[in-house]
């Protein structure tokens, strides 16, 4: 079974998500500014309780995962980072047998840097851990922060796609496309 990391930053501490993360969990998965360009719709405690499950099990089965962003300062939960493969159904292009890059933070915690600190200290994590395998993300096109923050960490060769609908498909130079 592979281990999880725990990865510190400066101002973060990227961990295996625990139990008592629930609430605050959904609490990010039930908001709606938060779930806006992702599905655009609210998780039931239910969702939100399998989603944090899937995490578990992606660590478990392909060796990488999301970890829980947490504040050093505050030792609050604010998000999640980190890496998926969900063999989602897209079409023309997909991020199958990559590692989809993803965030997702607080609102207040937004606007702070963190997605750019976690997700710096993610992929060179998973650059000595998955040196072959590519990076993507795929981001709703009116997304415009997250579409400068993945131009920020190196994602191009922006594509287009359908995921319930258009997403704009990146893919990391240096790594295969996706």
């Amino acid at each position: 079974m592979t281990e999880i990391p725990t990865i510190e930053t400066e101002r973060l501490i990227l961990r295996p998500h625990a139990l008592e993360d629930f609430e605050a969990y959904h609490a990010l998965w039930s908001n709606d500014a938060v779930v806006r360009f992702i599905s655009g719709v609210a998780s039931t405690r239910e969702q939100s309780w399998g989603r944090m499950l899937r995490v578990a099990g992606m660590w478990h089965h392909m060796g990488f995962g999301f970890l829980a962003i947490e504040e050093k300062e505050s030792g609050k939960f604010v998000g999640e980072a980190g890496f998926l493969e969900m063999k989602r159904d897209m079409q023309p292009v997909s991020t199958e047998g990559t590692l989809e890059t993803g965030w997702a933070l607080m609102p207040e915690a937004q606007g702070k840097g963190y997605a750019t600190e976690a997700l710096r200290a993610l992929i060179g994590w998973a650059e000595v851990h998955f040196p072959a395998r590519p990076m993507s993300c795929i981001i709703d096109p009116d997304n415009a922060a997250s579409l400068r923050l993945a131009e920020k960490l190196g994602f191009g060769d922006a594509r287009r796609s359908n995921y319930n609908g258009e997403v704009i498909l990146l893919s990391r130079p240096g790594t295969r496309p996706a």
